[in-house]
C-alpha cells in the first residue's frame, strides 16, 4: 500500500492529510514563503507519494513575477492577435481604460510564411530556410521559452508540428497550440498557448524538487509530473477542484443527487453546483482578470481554453478585512489579511479587523482553532476602531453572508436551477460558521457539514483519479472520432480504466458552446438530443437551427482514488459539553459540543459543534442530526 500525503496550499493555511493506513490531519500557516514550506514538507514526507494542489500557476500570472521572456512564432500577418484580442470592454464608459498588457512583447513576436485554410488545406507551404532564420534570431535574444500558434493549426497541425520539432532542438521549453488548445478562436488559442509556455519553466523548476508527485488539475483529476510540466495551464484553479470532487463523492455515498459545494477558507470562498451527481465543466476561463461579486469581467484578463470545474469565487474568507469607505459604509474584502500577518487575533502583527476576528468576538469560534491560540482582546481592539465591536462584527458577518449567497446564486439561479432543490455542502475553515445564515439567505433548507471540514479540499485529493484530456475536431462519424482520441490516449498512457466523453456544441450562428457529456456509444442524433435537452434546461428554449459539434474531448481516467468509507474513522468517545457566551441578539450562554456523537444524535440550536479544523454554528430554528460517516445534517 502506498503511503500518501495530500498537501493543499491556501492563501492562509496549508492543509495536510496523511494516509498510511490511518488518517492524520494538520493545518499550518502558509506564511509569506510557500516554497520554503513546501521544501520542509518534502523532506518530512520523503517516502510518501504526494498529492498536491497549488496556486503557483495562478499567482505567477497574477503577479507577473518570475515569468520568463517568451518568443512567439505565428503565421505572417497575425503577430498582433495576442494584443488586439476581442472587443470586450469591461469598463464601457471608462475613457481611460487600458487592456491587459500583452504577455509577449512586440519585438518577441515572429512571423513565418505559411498558410492553411479553415478546412485544413495547405495554401502556402512552410519555408524551412525562413524558419531557420527566425529560430536564429530568437536564439540571439537569449530566450528559453517559445510559443507556437499558427492560423488554423487546430484543423491541420502539420506546419506547427514541424516548427515545434525544429525549435525543440535548440530550446528547452516549446508550447505548441496543437498540443495545448487545438480548437477554434485564434485569440483564445494563442493566449492559452502563450500562458502555457510562460508557466513551463516555473512548474518544471518547482516540481523537480518532488520525488513522487501528482498534481490536481482544474478539470477535477490528478496529473503526473510530466503532464503538469508539459501543460501547466491546466493547473490554474488547481486548489478548489478537489473540494468539489470530495463533495460529489460524499454525496453519492449519502444518496444525495443535487449538491452545492461551498468552500470558505481564509482568503476566498468558492461555490460549485453538482446536478444529478454530475460535476459541471466549462471550457472558458480568464486568469488575472477582475472579478465583480463572483463574476469574471470578460476582457479584463487573459483567456484560457481548457476544461475547468465550473466555479464561482468571491473574495470572502476568514481573513477578509472589515473596513469603512469614504461614506462610512461598512465593507468586507476584497483585500485579505492572508497568512501573514493575518487576522489580529492570530497575534502575528495584524492591525486590521477580519471575519475571523468578528466570529471570535461573537463567540462562534473558540479561542483555539487548529492548535493555535487566538487573542480576543486583539480582535476587540481592532474592531473598536470602526465602532461598537459587537455591532460591527454582526453587520460584517451579514455582509459576508450576502456575498457567499451571491456566489451560490451564480452557480444555481443564473444556471437555471432552484437552490431549494439542493443540499449545501459547507466546508473550509470558515464555511460551517456561515452555512446556516447563507442557507436562510438563499432558501436552502438542508446543509451537510462533512468530516474534517477545514481540510476537506485536501482530503478530496485522496479521492481523485488520474485524469488526462485530449481534444480534437469531430469527423463524419462521431463514434469513430471519439474512438480515435481514446486510442491515442491509451497509446500514450498505457492502461486506462475508463474514458469520459464530452462535446462542445452550439446552434449554428451562436457565438458560444455548451459542454455536453456524451455516453458511449453515442450517435450524432443522440448527441443533438442531449444538447437540446441541456439547452432547454439552462435557457428555457430551443431553436429551429442546425446543431454543430465544434470540439470533442476525451478524458482518460486511471483509478487511484481511495474509498471515503475506508478513510473516515469517526470517533464516538465520551465527550464533555461546555457552555460559552455567544452574541445572538444579545449575549447568551449556549452549549458547545465536541464532534463525537453516535449516529442519529440530534441537537437543537442555538448550539456550537467544535472540532480541530472548524466550528459549526447552529442558530435558533435550526437543528443538527448526525448521519452516515459522522456527517452533520443541518435542517431548518
Amino acid at each position: 500500500m502506498d503511503k500518501l500525503v495530500a498537501i493543499d496550499i491556501g492563501g492562509t493555511f496549508t492543509d495536510i492529510v496523511i494516509y498510511d493506513g490511518k488518517i492524520k490531519i494538520r493545518k499550518i500557516f502558509t506564511g509569506n514563503n510557500p516554497e520554503t514550506l513546501v521544501d520542509s514538507l518534502i523532506k518530512e514526507f520523503l517516502d510518501f507519494k504526494i498529492l498536491h494542489a497549488t496556486t503557483l500557476a495562478t499567482n505567477a500570472i497574477l503577479t507577473r513575477q518570475g515569468l520568463p521572456r517568451v518568443a512567439m512564432i505565428t503565421t505572417k500577418g497575425f503577430k498582433d492577435v495576442i494584443e488586439i484580442g476581442r472587443q470586450n470592454r469591461p469598463k464601457l464608459y471608462d475613457l481611460f481604460f487600458e487592456k491587459p498588457r500583452p504577455l509577449v512583447e512586440e519585438e518577441m513576436r515572429f512571423e513565418v510564411n505559411e498558410r492553411i485554410d479553415s478546412r485544413g488545406k495547405i495554401l502556402a507551404h512552410l519555408d524551412h530556410n525562413e524558419l531557420n532564420e527566425v529560430l536564429k534570431r530568437i536564439k540571439s535574444k537569449e530566450v528559453q521559452v517559445i510559443a507556437v500558434c499558427l492560423l488554423n493549426s487546430y484543423v491541420n497541425p502539420e506546419h506547427e508540428r514541424t516548427i515545434a520539432s525544429e525549435a525543440r532542438k535548440s530550446f528547452e521549453y516549446v508550447s505548441a497550440s496543437y498540443e495545448v488548445a487545438n480548437e477554434p478562436r485564434e485569440y483564445e488559442r494563442t493566449s492559452t498557448t502563450v500562458i502555457n509556455a510562460l508557466l513551463m519553466p516555473i512548474l518544471s523548476k518547482y516540481l523537480a524538487r518532488f520525488k513522487q508527485v501528482y498534481v490536481m488539475s482544474s478539470a477535477g483529476g490528478l496529473v503526473d509530473k510530466h503532464e503538469a510540466i508539459q501543460r501547466p495551464v491546466q493547473l490554474i484553479e488547481s486548489g478548489p477542484a478537489a473540494g468539489v470532487i470530495a463533495s460529489a463523492e460524499l454525496a453519492r455515498i449519502l444518496g444525495i443527487k443535487n449538491v452545492i459545494s461551498l468552500d470558505m477558507g481564509g482568503t476566498t470562498a468558492k461555490a460549485s453546483s453538482i446536478l444529478d451527481n454530475t460535476i459541471s465543466i466549462t471550457s472558458e476561463y480568464e486568469v488575472a482578470g477582475e472579478v465583480h461579486h463572483g463574476r469574471i469581467i470578460k476582457g479584463s484578463g487573459y483567456p484560457l481554453r481548457f476544461p475547468f470545474i465550473d466555479l464561482a469565487e468571491v473574495s470572502t474568507g476568514g481573513g477578509s478585512i472589515i473596513w469603512k469607505d469614504k461614506e462610512e459604509a461598512l465593507r468586507v474584502g476584497p483585500i485579505s489579511a492572508g497568512s501573514y500577518p493575518g487576522p489580529a487575533c492570530y497575534r502575528l502583527g495584524g492591525q486590521n479587523p477580519t471575519i475571523t476576528d468578528a466570529n471570535l468576538l461573537l463567540g462562534r469560534i473558540s479561542d483555539e482553532i487548529s492548535g493555535y491560540k487566538l487573542d480576543k482582546a486583539a480582535s476587540i481592539k481592532v474592531l473598536s476602531k470602526l465602532g461598537d465591536p459587537y455591532r460591527i462584527s454582526r453587520d460584517a458577518l451579514s455582509i459576508a453572508n450576502l456575498e457567499l449567497a451571491r456566489a451560490i446564486r451564480l452557480v444555481t439561479i443564473e444556471r437555471g436551477y432552484d437552490p431549494i432543490d439542493f443540499h449545501l455542502f459547507a466546508f473550509g475553515g470558515a464555511g460551517p460558521q456561515h452555512a446556516c445564515f447563507v442557507g436562510e439567505e438563499i432558501g436552502i433548507r438542508k446543509i451537510v457539514i462533512p468530516p474534517m471540514p477545514g481540510l476537506f479540499s485536501s482530503f478530496g485529493l485522496l479521492l481523485c483519479d488520474e485524469k488526462y484530456e485530449l481534444r480534437g475536431r469531430p469527423k463524419d462519424n462521431l463514434e469513430e472520432s471519439f474512438e480515435e482520441l481514446e486510442k491515442e490516449l491509451e497509446h500514450k498512457l498505457g492502461k486506462v480504466d475508463y474514458f469520459e466523453r464530452y462535446a462542445d456544441m452550439k446552434y449554428k450562428r451562436q457565438g458560444w458552446e455548451i459542454i455536453v457529456k456524451i455516453p458511449s456509444p453515442c450517435s450524432e442524433k443522440e448527441a443533438y438530443e442531449l444538447f437540446e435537452e441541456i439547452h432547454m434546461k439552462n435557457y428555457g428554449f430551443k431553436l429551429e437551427e442546425k446543431i454543430e459539434i465544434v470540439t470533442i474531448r476525451v478524458f482518460a481516467v486511471i483509478k487511484k482514488r481511495l474509498k471515503v468509507e475506508d478513510l473516515i474513522e469517526y470517533s464516538i468517545a465520551g465527550h464533555e459539553v461546555k457552555k460559552r457566551l455567544v452574541y445572538l441578539d444579545d449575549l447568551q450562554e449556549i452549549p458547545v459540543y465536541p464532534r463525537a456523537f453516535p449516529m442519529g444524535t440530534e441537537i437543537e440550536g442555538p448550539a456550537i459543534i467544535e472540532e480541530y479544523s472548524s466550528s459549526t454554528f447552529i442558530p435558533k430554528n435550526w437543528k443538527a442530526r448526525i448521519i452516515e460517516l459522522g456527517c452533520i445534517l443541518l435542517e431548518r
